[in-house]
């Protein structure tokens, strides 16, 4: 057998991506193997085909860190051909080969079978989607209310912030949704937020204070850096903030005080390793009472031979809302 694959390959610190034809002996090793009929355009993949992008040990791979498809092959007597069923997390895309390719070979583990999904609305959740929803749950978790009051949202014209709008919106809360993009201001607002504004911290050369005006509830943050330790020193007492991002940056300048004088919480929220219980739990959920309301309005879809443009544009920070990539 031989399929197309969007093979990323490194040659003198120089990454590329492009078409080729592989064979079968391209295919890792797992127990289920899936014609794909969807992936998904991530700032990790973008990583991936970035050099010193610190996702990918060795080359060549094919990035594509969802995958969402029909069953071709399976030796796991939880999968049969002709199951849809979505992958995720894990080594998918960044240690063996993933989703950008017309098959892909997962270990059933890290394998779902859909039931009220289509492959492509699966792959729109994708990795972003259900780190929105764990980040949801996380917020529900610690007893967070829409009574409570107004629940930010950093990042949030990207895939975790988009569906953690909708997903907080849908539930009954005042989402307050920070973006940097004024062209995302009509999405969001169709998403559900209340109120859209820039990013945080407003004065982004001002020295951000231990403790600052409560703003909100709670939050979702999507960014990391600056704008985490400006959310923690602005919410509330008794607040919680998930976080899952670090495109502002991996470091974190910020004090015990929001922590034991406003009993903030941090939860720190990671999609890669979770494990199967909880990733087959959260997708039943996000078949039911955690789908996303507008996950049509989310959706921009490319084709292979356009996604290194895609990834280019994510990588820049210019892509809003959930990327699909059609496989075959």
């Amino acid at each position: 057998m031989t399929f197309t694959a969007m093979v990323a390959r490194e040659n003198d610190g120089v990454i590329t991506l492009a078409r080729e034809d592989v064979d079968e002996s391209f295919l890792p090793e797992g127990d289920v193997t899936v014609r794909v009929e969807y992936s998904s355009i991530n700032y990790k993949d973008a990583l991936a085909v970035t050099p010193r992008g610190g996702v990918v040990r060795t080359y060549p791979i094919i990035p594509g860190i969802d995958v969402a498809g029909v069953v071709t092959e399976s030796s796991s007597n939880l999968f049969s051909p002709g199951d849809r069923v979505v992958a995720h997390g894990h080594a998918i895309g960044t240690a063996q080969h993933g989703g950008y390719a017309e098959y892909a070979r997962v270990s059933s583990d890290w394998t779902m079978k859909l039931d009220a999904l289509s492959t492509r609305e699966a792959a729109a959740i994708g990795t972003a989607g259900f780190t929105a929803a764990m980040s949801v749950q996380a917020l529900l978790n610690r007893g967070v209310q829409p009574s409570d009051g107004p629940v930010l949202v950093t990042g949030a014209s990207g895939g975790v912030g988009t569906v953690s709008v909708d997903l907080l919106a849908k539930r009954g809360f005042e989402v307050i949704a920070s973006s940097g993009k004024a062209d995302a201001v009509e999405l969001l607002t169709s998403l559900g937020a209340s109120s859209v504004i820039g990013r945080l911290p407003e004065d982004p050369d001002a020295k951000i204070r231990p403790l600052d005006k409560q703003r909100w509830a709670a939050a979702i943050d999507c960014v990391g850096g600056r704008t985490l330790a400006y959310v923690l020193a602005t919410t509330q007492y008794g607040g919680t903030v998930a976080a899952s991002g670090l495109t502002g940056g991996a470091g974190l300048e910020t004090t015990v005080m929001p922590f034991i004088l406003r009993g903030v919480t941090l939860e720190g929220i990671d999609s890669v390793m979770a494990s199967t219980d909880v990733r087959r739990g959260l997708w039943r959920r996000l078949e039911s009472d955690l789908r996303p309301a507008h996950l049509d309005k989310l959706i921009y879809e490319t084709s292979l031979d356009d996604l290194p443009a895609a990834l280019s544009s994510i990588l820049a920070g210019e892509a809003t809302g959930r990327g699909i990539v059609k496989a075959i």
